[in-house]
């Protein structure tokens, strides 16, 4: 009995290691996939690049290595406004940067960045995920061979630097500030000149005066920035930017060329990145404020109330002006207006009502 049972535990391993000898094969020839990720952001720049290098790293490890993102800062394999038509021709298989950098190919895209006074971040991701801005995104992209997803939202960034204060709406006239998408817009109606700069160039560009204000996002980027070194005012509040959500772009041939379970991965990915990236800036810039103010003596202002309803004025204006430009930008500036005029009404016994309590 002691044979038949040794002969029965033999035969059983022989049939396990041939069955692990069978898998074998099938789990080396697993395919390793190499992706390029090219960025608007200088390489490692605080929140803004970390982010796209978190994101890189979460695919990395939740595919096991079987998918591997390699992060290219602006500049390092092709500069910072050419990322979009980069991944669209498929010299990278992904990109991180905002769509309101992409005008230049349709309207609309601005809207899934940043509209002036427009969703903050929470309600960014509730119009996106839930109120049919996703959906709309996805098919303005397909035209450029694309798939989008937000990754990464600063929530409300500050309305910017000036080397001059601005008490009314005539100060802003004739003034060269680097503002981009529809705030640019915005300024140009109210007699400035918007300049559009990659983030790299801001510092030497206020410094010279080739520019007399910029914005860029908020106390923990302007800190590592220094821009507290070449403008005196720091204005708040971001009138132009109140959420503005940060995308991946993939190449839509790179993302189906993936197993089910990659798509998934890298498309979770992104959902992960977004909401890390407002955390991360809600308690860094609270930090960085107080460092600007006590520190480098930095002069706080507030736009004056009656430049602020001017501009919402003439945000209104502009917004509604682009919008009819076609129909695809209509039917998005459509579903964003809803959802910001249902989100108002929520927000202003919600949100609002328990902030003003607050600070009773």
């Amino acid at each position: 009995m002691k044979r038949r049972d040794f002969i029965k535990k033999a035969g059983g391993g022989t049939l396990l290691a041939t069955g692990l000898a069978a898998a074998a094969p099938t789990l080396m020839a697993a395919p390793q996939f190499r992706w390029k990720m090219v960025t608007t952001w200088p390489k490692n720049f605080p929140g803004l690049g970390t982010g796209a290098n978190k994101l890189a790293k979460l695919i990395t490890e939740m595919s096991g290595g079987r998918l591997r993102v390699k992060v290219y800062g602006a500049k390092e394999l092709v500069p910072a406004f050419e990322v979009f038509d980069a991944v669209s021709r498929g010299t990278a298989e992904m990109g991180h940067g905002a769509a309101y950098y992409w005008k230049g190919k349709s309207e609309a895209a601005q809207f899934f960045a940043a509209v002036p006074f427009g969703l903050n971040a929470q309600e960014m991701n509730g119009w996106l995920y839930y109120g049919g801005g996703m959906k709309l995104w996805q098919e303005l992209y397909a035209r450029f061979n694309l798939v989008p997803s937000p990754a990464g939202n600063t929530g409300v960034q500050m309305g910017g630097w000036f080397n001059k204060e601005i008490n009314s709406l005539k100060d802003l006239k004739g003034l060269k500030m680097r503002i981009p998408g529809l705030g640019g817009e915005v300024l140009k109606r109210a007699g400035g000149t918007p300049v559009n700069l990659p983030g790299g160039e801001l510092y030497t560009s206020l410094q010279s005066g080739a520019i007399d204000a910029t914005e860029w996002v908020g106390p923990y980027n302007d800190l590592a920035f220094g821009l507290y070194k070449a403008a005196k005012y720091y204005y708040y509040p971001g009138w132009h930017e109140p959420g503005t959500t940060l995308e991946a772009i993939i190449n839509q041939k790179a993302l189906a060329a993936l197993p089910k379970d990659l798509q998934t991965i890298v498309l979770n990915a992104c959902k992960v990145v977004n909401q890390d990236m407002l955390a991360e800036y809600t308690a860094r810039n609270n930090a960085a404020l107080h460092t600007l103010i006590t520190k480098h003596k930095v002069e706080l202002r507030q736009f004056p109330d009656d430049v602020l309803k001017k501009l919402r004025q003439l945000s209104d204006e502009v917004v509604a002006e682009i919008a009819a430009k076609d129909k695809f930008t209509s039917k998005v500036y459509r579903s964003f207006k809803q959802f910001r005029d249902e989100a108002m009404a929520w927000h202003r016994i919600s949100e609002q009502a328990y902030l003003r309590a607050r600070e009773m």
